[in-house]
């Protein structure tokens, strides 16, 4: 990875830092970018306020979820901008997700076109047939098979999945009513619980699942998930950390 990149990544580390801590009143305690091909990944740890924890151990999830996506329509704007002002590169996708339970979140962003050359990346990596495998089983589950599925490993710690074409009719129709926000706050719920309680991540990869997020654009009908794998053995050379403690 050339020098630029790895400059663009602690940017971004110190950028996030900062901007969710003027935006939440608490930032977390380490940011952790990844550039690779046409994706940006930004892993926020230890990432929960003092209202926040009082509301967890209250079991107001939902409420936490509420407040946080608010929040977040503040921040999306302002990376988005930051990132293309950088790099030159037109961010047109954005997602995010939370673990409240383990304080951590992420954000990815895609760009439309490559930050890095496509063999930064890893797109045959060991264990990706069963990965892709095991996330259509669970997207047929909770709601249908995905018409397409792809996903590449970033790092020796992140894989991402994108899965296209997964709305079922009522939830498109749920959408064009206007409760776009409910659902995904349900599909999140039930989604997770299935990433969350299987297995065979952890046997096909031979490492230890720490954190999986899930989120949707439901104009594209599209969806990511990204495996956080192995946090126990980090390679700070792969790694753009910034503390903010």
């Amino acid at each position: 990875m050339d020098e630029q990149i790895m400059d663009f990544q602690k940017e971004i580390s110190g950028y996030v830092g900062k901007l969710v801590r003027d935006i939440f009143g608490k930032g977390p305690q380490s940011v952790n970018t990844t550039i690779g091909y046409t994706f940006v990944t930004i892993y926020l740890r230890n990432f929960i306020t003092p209202s926040e924890r009082v509301l967890l151990e209250q079991d107001q999830v939902m409420t936490i979820w509420q407040l946080r996506d608010k929040l977040m329509e503040n921040i999306i704007p302002e990376l988005r901008a930051y990132i293309e002002l950088m790099t030159g590169k037109k961010i047109i996708e954005i997602y995010y997700d939370w673990n409240l339970h383990n304080k951590s979140a992420m954000i990815t962003c895609i760009s439309d076109e490559p930050f890095t050359d496509k063999d930064v990346i890893d797109e045959n990596y060991k264990g990706k047939e069963s990965v892709n495998k095991e996330v259509v089983g669970i997207s047929e589950q909770a709601q249908k098979i995905p018409e397409e599925i792809y996903s590449c490993q970033l790092n020796e710690r992140t894989i991402v999945v994108i899965r296209n074409g997964i709305l079922v009719r009522i939830e498109k129709e749920l959408i064009r009513l206007g409760h776009g926000d409910l659902l995904k706050r349900v599909k999140r719920n039930l989604e997770k619980t299935y990433l969350h309680n299987t297995s065979q991540f952890e046997n096909v990869l031979n490492s230890k699942v720490v954190d999986v997020f899930v989120d949707w654009d439901f104009d594209l009908d599209k969806s990511t998930i990204l495996l956080f794998i192995n946090p126990t053995v980090p390679k700070i050379t792969k790694y753009s950390q910034v503390d903010n403690e």
